[in-house]
């Protein structure tokens, strides 16, 4: 799964003001003044062109539709914007930045605990000395309670879209099933295309401790976007390392 058919309902899909809160988030974070950044799992873009008022951005993606849309985005707005395609647990063709991003729950699309720590290696890696790294992750709230039984149906003029989402096989996991209905017009019916997106997330132990073996100091966690303690009904967990 590589968001194929998704890539081209997410930006509809996606609250716009969640984009402001993630770049107020990483500007709290980090005094922005000349500094390079990596967006990893950008998507389709929009967080990283925020991101380019202050910072020197680069975006990187599993998915070339996503980064297609986000290069067209990135044009429209009149920025000069690097987008490249990666795995998050694959940044050896990078240089190093002095801060690294990765949000809108991306990490939780890592299978296990190994892969985490493979993706949190890579980042450290390729943050200059003195680096933050910045994402956030599904809640267990979120994962447990919300998620299981969720149902979202999205139409347009010429296509549709159904989101279910069911528990996963293993513990704090979720399983969401995308459908789209595509009018075509050469069979003068829908063509049907079906995804599976798999989430996982862990205890904020269970982060914190993956991040501090990596090599990564001064490691906190809030929730909602850096504006509140982590509680039990938090639905978003935000973390910031330093190397």
């Amino acid at each position: 799964m590589i968001y194929n058919s998704f890539a081209r309902v997410y930006s509809e899909l996606m609250d716009d003001s969640l984009y402001g809160k993630w770049a107020q988030y990483v500007e709290n974070q980090v005094s922005p003044a000349g500094k390079s950044l990596l967006d990893v799992a950008c998507g389709t873009g929009d967080l990283t062109i925020l991101l380019a008022d202050k910072f020197q951005v680069t975006g990187t993606d599993l998915s070339e539709e996503m980064l297609k849309i986000a290069a067209e985005k990135a044009q429209k707005a009149s920025k000069s914007i690097p987008f490249v395609q990666s795995n998050m647990m694959d940044l050896y063709d990078f240089d190093k930045f002095d801060v690294i991003t990765c949000f809108d729950d991306s990490i939780c699309y890592l299978k296990d605990e190994d892969e985490l720590a493979v993706a949190f290696n890579q980042a450290l890696e390729h943050l200059n000395d003195g680096g933050k790294y910045l994402f956030d992750a599904h809640s267990l709230y979120q994962m447990d309670e919300v998620f299981p039984g969720y149902m979202f149906n999205h139409r347009t003029e010429d296509s549709a879209f159904m989101w279910n989402s069911f528990e996963g096989e293993y513990p704090h996991s979720i399983e969401h099933e995308l459908t789209f209905f595509n009018w075509n017009e050469k069979i003068q019916g829908y063509s049907v295309n079906t995804e599976l997106h798999k989430e996982r997330t862990y205890p904020v132990e269970t982060f914190v401790s993956i991040l501090k073996d990596i090599g990564f100091k001064n490691v906190s966690v809030t929730a909602e976007f850096g504006e509140s303690q982590v509680k039990d009904d938090s639905t978003r967990w935000f973390f910031s390392a330093e190397k």
